[in-house]
């Protein structure tokens, strides 16, 4: 998130050619590993396909990361949907640690609605130049990671009531 807020081009360019030289890297153990492999087994693995499909996408992120700017909104909105998600499964946390009468249930909840919050606030897309979508991510990132972490080590030291 603090990498993001400094230079969120940079940070997520840098981001994308990491991705495509780790493709690139799994695209070559596939391919040598379909030659390196009994003919009729590497055929069922279609370790061909899986490592040219991955050298393909690691090109692509090394010599087109600029598409992945361009396309940020429609990223932007995956983003959202994720966080919505995680959101979601922090609603059941907090369910579950009612149910488990956790003393410290209201973090959890606190993170649930902060990120639900969040992804309404993404998927709405109020904002009207990229640059504040950038740092609002980069916030949100921030703030969810801090309250995640104080969620885990007070839920993890805390004892239920029973």
């Amino acid at each position: 998130g603090i990498l993001l807020l400094i230079n969120p081009i940079a940070f997520s360019t840098g981001i994308i050619v990491t991705v495509g030289i780790a493709l690139l890297i799994i695209g070559l153990f596939s391919t040598i590993r379909y030659f390196r492999t009994e003919a009729a087994q590497a055929a069922l693995g279609q370790y061909l396909v899986k490592g040219l499909a991955a050298l393909l996408a690691g090109l692509f992120c090394l010599f087109k990361s600029h598409w992945f700017i361009i396309t940020f909104p429609a990223l932007t909105m995956l983003y959202g949907i994720a966080v919505l998600v995680t959101g979601l499964g922090k609603i059941q946390l907090t369910f579950d640690l009612i149910r488990k009468k956790h003393k410290k249930w209201f973090l959890a909840a606190i993170s649930a609605v902060l990120s639900v919050v969040c992804a309404v606030v993404i998927l709405n897309n109020p904002f009207t130049t990229t640059a504040i979508l950038w740092m609002f991510t980069g916030i949100s990132l921030i703030v969810e990671a801090v309250i995640d972490v104080i969620t885990l080590l007070v839920s993890g030291s805390a004892k239920t009531e029973e």
